[in-house]
């Protein structure tokens, strides 16, 4: 890394990456922390609106997990809104889902099946939403500038 934030100076390094007693190194810890701030801060984002189906973290179905995870991967690519939602667009297309008026999963439909410009308002503020909360998180943990 090239900024060393103060809480991960003097832990053990291997193969030059800084890693916790377990050998997870901070990267991963750092990455998982970005999508599971995206993803309460979606969860809240969805409260506020009226939409309960958002489990917490720890209770979300390991695709939901994986698609934060992936979301996290594309901010680190140089994802904005714009290529976030195409991103999880063609990773919920590979997967099978579909567009429905009402988020199924086990149908494998959702209503924010469509491009970029065709969201609602505040589904493409999620989008926004979700990318400054990763690059924040990215940042102080010293993965992005």
């Amino acid at each position: 890394m090239e900024h060393e934030p103060e809480w991960l100076r003097g832990l053990n390094k291997s193969r030059g990456e800084p890693y916790n007693t377990e050998g997870i190194t901070m990267k991963t810890i750092i990455i998982e922390a970005a999508a599971r701030a995206a993803h309460e801060t979606n969860r809240a984002w969805c409260l506020a609106h009226g939409d309960t189906s958002q489990p917490a973290w720890e209770d979300a179905p390991e695709w939901q997990r994986s698609s934060a995870l992936a979301g996290v991967q594309g901010v680190l690519d140089g994802n904005g809104p714009r290529e976030s939602h195409a991103c999880w667009l063609a990773e919920k297309a590979a997967d099978g889902w579909k567009y429905g008026p009402v988020k199924d999963p086990e149908a494998k439909k959702h209503p924010c099946f469509v491009p970029y410009d065709e969201l609602p308002p505040a589904q493409a503020a999620k989008d926004g939403i979700f990318v400054a909360v990763v690059r924040s998180v990215l940042v102080a943990g010293g993965l992005l500038t």
